[in-house]
């Protein structure tokens, strides 16, 4: 790629600004970003005749080749951890966090913030522990600080667009990593100003490649900025921290999914994940399942006096799942916990005329007349 000019880096603001060609600035919608061609229309019968490629699964089972997904999480929390991973496992055939590639994908992999040193750090790490090594010049990179000027192109122009297209492999995989330093313009919160770039990711689909985007959480939790992101995609992933994690805990998360079409049961259940190193420097992942059983029964069973434990027997989970689920409720206000007596249980009740007061012979510490 060749370096751009001050010239040329002005040309560009004046676009997104003016919308003289083909990226604009809080309103992409004034202008087109590439030429229009006349729309292709079929009727039933040619819709059924027409031989579309099959869509491989390249990562089984939620990235689709010609698919659109996007991969979201708090910052800290493990996305550029759960990129690489993506990418390496993709590129070498190999499997990560349980999704498992079923031969060598090329990749695009697009950082658009990471000191380089850093980066090439990380991959080295994640390629002296892999099972399996990348193919040749199946993992290709772009970064700031490979660039002359240290820009990355923008994907919100459709100059940045062509940079980037020109750089990805056919029938391959992009990774942008992340939303908010590779789409510089528009204004986050607004759909209209996502439009340029689900211009270009349609092209990318249509053209056999497939995109997956990694973007930050807001302070609610939810992906930041419109929802509109949302619509296209196949696939979107949250990554969360579980409600007891340490900060010494380094790489700990649980991943969800949000949104996933065609995929259902054990394929989009809920896991933990948790990054170790043995004393070789040696990374894994050990996974575990996050329960299914929901808060409000836990908090239910909880109001009744029963224990964690007892908890975790009653609804076939971990002990550790109900004290992570009631101490993330009352953090959030959904549950007060019971004061509890010398021996750990709370204060036992009994009704009295429709009304609940401490039992009278052992004022609600357990005995046999109130139990």
């Amino acid at each position: 790629m060749t370096a751009r000019t001050l010239e040329d880096l002005a040309r560009e603001d004046v676009e997104r600004k003016t919308g003289a060609t083909g990226a604009t600035g809080a309103h992409p919608g004034n202008a087109p970003l590439a030429p229009v061609s006349t729309p292709v229309v079929v009727d039933a019968a040619g819709l059924l005749a027409t031989d579309f490629p099959p869509r491989e699964r390249l990562l089984s089972p939620w990235l689709l080749s010609q698919s659109l997904s996007m991969l979201y999480a708090p910052r800290g929390v493990g996305k550029t951890h759960v990129a690489l991973g993506v990418a390496y496992a993709l590129a070498s055939g190999g499997a990560f966090l349980g999704w498992r590639a079923g031969k060598p994908v090329p990749v695009l992999y697009l950082d658009g913030e990471m000191p380089g040193a850093d980066l090439r750090d990380r991959l080295r790490r994640i390629a002296e522990s892999a099972d399996r090594q990348a193919e040749p010049g199946s993992l290709l990179f772009m970064t700031p600080d490979l660039q002359p000027d240290g820009i990355m192109p923008n994907l919100f122009t459709y100059a940045g667009q062509d940079e980037v297209t020109a750089a990805a492999p056919e029938s391959g995989v992009i990774i942008v990593d992340n939303i908010s330093a590779l789409v510089r313009g528009g204004k986050e919160n607004e759909g209209e100003s996502w439009q340029p770039v689900a211009e270009w990711a349609l092209r990318m689909r249509s053209s056999g490649r497939s995109v997956v985007f990694i973007h930050h959480a807001g302070k609610t939790g939810q992906q930041r900025g419109t929802s509109k992101r949302e619509d296209l995609l196949d696939t979107v992933i949250a990554l969360r921290r579980p409600a007891d994690y340490t900060p010494d805990q380094g790489a700990r998360f649980e991943v969800h999914f949000e949104k996933a079409r065609a995929l259902y049961g054990e394929d989009v259940a809920p896991v933990e994940a948790m990054l170790e190193t043995d004393k070789d420097g040696r990374q894994s992942w050990t996974l575990r399942a996050v329960s299914d059983a929901s808060e409000a029964q836990m908090i239910e069973l909880a109001g009744l006096g029963l224990s964690a434990r007892e908890i975790g027997t009653e609804l076939g989970v971990n002990h550790s799942t109900v004290v992570r689920g009631l101490k993330k409720a009352e953090k959030e206000g959904r549950y007060t916990p019971k004061p509890r007596n010398k021996g750990g249980r709370p204060k036992l009740s009994v009704v009295k005329g429709g009304k609940s007061d401490p039992c009278a012979k052992c004022d609600g510490e357990g005995c046999e007349w109130c139990r």
